[in-house]
């Protein structure tokens, strides 16, 4: 299933001119920007990318099979950040990116 995430030029355009190498994506979903950024930033080492939907993470994985070896794949909540990465020898991320939908505001 292939998912295009609102405002993806928009989320891509902030990393345009960085250098990333070890990544966290709180809200990892279908893969969509995790994708996206993957193919426009070939020299990201690791790419952890978190979801606390088990059925999000089967779908990311199919999504993002293409770039095996660079994802790391972490089922938790994005609040338990810092717990993650540290237990996973994490000590510095290069890029960071987390979408939040407020479903009170709509």
């Amino acid at each position: 299933m292939k998912h295009i995430p609102v405002m993806l030029t928009e989320s891509l355009e902030i990393f345009k001119d960085q250098k990333l190498k070890t990544f966290f994506d709180g809200t990892l979903g279908a893969a969509g920007f995790a994708k996206a950024l993957l193919e426009a930033h070939p020299e990201i080492e690791t790419y952890y990318g978190c979801d606390q939907d088990e059925n999000a993470l089967a779908l990311a994985k199919e999504n993002l099979k293409d770039f095996e070896g660079k994802v790391t794949f972490v089922h938790s909540n994005f609040s338990r950040l810092e717990e993650e990465l540290r237990g996973r020898g994490v000590e510095k991320l290069d890029g960071f990116f987390l979408t939040w939908e407020c479903h009170q505001c709509s």
